[in-house]
């Protein structure tokens, strides 16, 4: 029977020789011509689909545990896979080969004045680590962006997806062997222990170079109080959308509705719906009578609930909750600046909508509220790196550091200064 301190020592050593092999295939991976990489990636596609049914067997597994464990049907939804969601995969992994190779591109070039030519050229970023909780469709999205962008990948999904997350795995492994490309290009943690998370945040022996969570509150607030490498940050998406008095409500009602109930278990789902006071008695029951024909619970401001009684009363909580679920919480404002105030106090800084006619308005909402990604008359749900014709995203950072928004293959590059001389000496 192995003990506490063996087990910890054989993750520890797991883990190592994961990173080491990560670290041998950055430079293989980072040569490679676009032709090899798109090569694996539609040889990934094929295999996807060619194991649907082992991949539907392999979540049938994680469903059933997460049942039994009792997940909330909103992380039920993450885990579920259908073979829609199969075939959508496939066809996100295509769409990332269909996109232009970042790796060599001269993002900007100019002359100096002594006849030097500089030009600043995207290179990958490293041996990338993803850490992320019950989606497994994001180990296709992970593997296939950061082989894109000639970056190896260390993938660490939930306890509750690993039977999918390796089932599909198999899958990208089987497209990087199919191009001569190095299999530890694309590698699974195969274990759930914890511990396994830690070795990546202590940076595996300097073999990791960037990490990216994607999941709750504390899996990213540990992410970020104990890594030692640089973090892409991915926090809650506690989105707003706001109804200006020029709002048109035969728009507003089907886009609300479609932002908080089309899927309610992603980080683009409206949390928070916020109403200028100026239409209150025109648009409110309009739009939460729709929303309550869809299935989501309501809970409000006490002005509210005096027009729609059928609300629950809101606490400050509310304001704060990130639901992933169908509920939504609703508040009456002064006009576009109360908007601003209560966004700024309340945001988690991920995605807010506006739906309004008035230009001076939606400039305003543009200007002052910083978010990452801001929309006018469009779902929250947009917010999503396929949606922005990225092929698909490892994450949306709501950082302020090197990537922000919807991280994408471009995203997934550094850059290095190339400069060309004729001898030239500095005096």
């Amino acid at each position: 029977m192995l003990t506490t301190n063996s087990r910890l020592e054989d993750t520890v050593a797991l883990m190592a020789e994961i990173g080491r092999k990560a670290r041998a295939a950055a430079r293989p991976l980072a040569l490679a011509p676009a032709k090899q990489k798109n090569d694996a990636l539609a040889a990934m596609a094929d295999a996807i689909l060619r194991d649907e049914q082992n991949i539907l067997d392999a979540n049938a597994i994680d469903l059933k545990n997460g049942e039994e464990s009792r997940l909330s049907p909103a992380m039920i939804d993450r885990l579920t896979l259908t073979p829609a969601r199969i075939r959508g995969m496939a066809e996100g992994v295509r769409a990332i080969a269909d996109l232009r190779d970042p790796v060599g591109d001269v993002i900007a070039e100019w002359d100096r004045p002594n006849g030097l030519h500089i030009e600043r050229v995207r290179t990958p970023l490293g041996v990338i680590g993803v850490i992320y909780e019950s989606r497994p469709n994001v180990t296709a999205d992970a593997g296939a962006l950061c082989l894109k962008a000639g970056n190896p990948v260390i993938l660490r999904g939930g306890s509750d997806s690993l039977n999918s997350s390796a089932a599909i795995h198999a899958a990208m492994a089987e497209g990087l062997k199919t191009a001569s490309l190095p299999e530890d290009a694309i590698q699974l943690v195969p274990v759930a222990d914890r511990a396994a998370v830690g070795e990546m945040l202590k940076g595996l022996g300097g073999n990791l170079d960037v990490i990216v969570p994607r999941g709750g509150k504390s899996l990213v607030a540990r992410v970020q109080s104990e890594a030692r490498v640089p973090v892409f940050a991915h926090l809650e998406g506690l989105c707003h959308v706001y109804v200006d008095k020029s709002a048109k409500l035969d728009m507003a009602i089907p886009l609300i509705v479609n932002a908080k109930m089309r899927r309610t278990g992603i980080c683009g789902s409206a949390e928070t719906l916020l109403i200028d006071r100026a239409v209150a008695q025109t648009h409110a029951v309009p739009i939460l009578t729709a929303l309550a024909d869809a299935g989501c619970e309501i809970r409000a401001d006490s002005e509210t609930c005096t027009l729609y009684p059928a609300a629950k009363p809101a606490t400050e909580e509310d304001w704060a909750t990130e639901y992933l679920d169908a509920i939504i919480s609703v508040k009456l404002v002064d006009g576009i600046s109360g908007a601003i105030e209560h966004i700024e106090r309340w945001s988690s800084h991920h995605t807010e909508a506006i739906i309004a006619e008035d230009n001076q308005a939606v400039e305003r909402f543009f200007n002052e509220i910083d978010s990452a990604i801001l929309l006018h008359n469009a779902s929250t749900q947009f917010a999503d790196g396929g949606e922005f014709g990225f092929g698909g995203e490892i994450g949306i950072s709501t950082g302020k550091m090197h990537a922000r928004g919807p991280v994408g293959v471009e995203q997934l590059t550094s850059f290095k200064y190339r400069v060309r001389g004729k001898g030239q000496l500095r005096p």
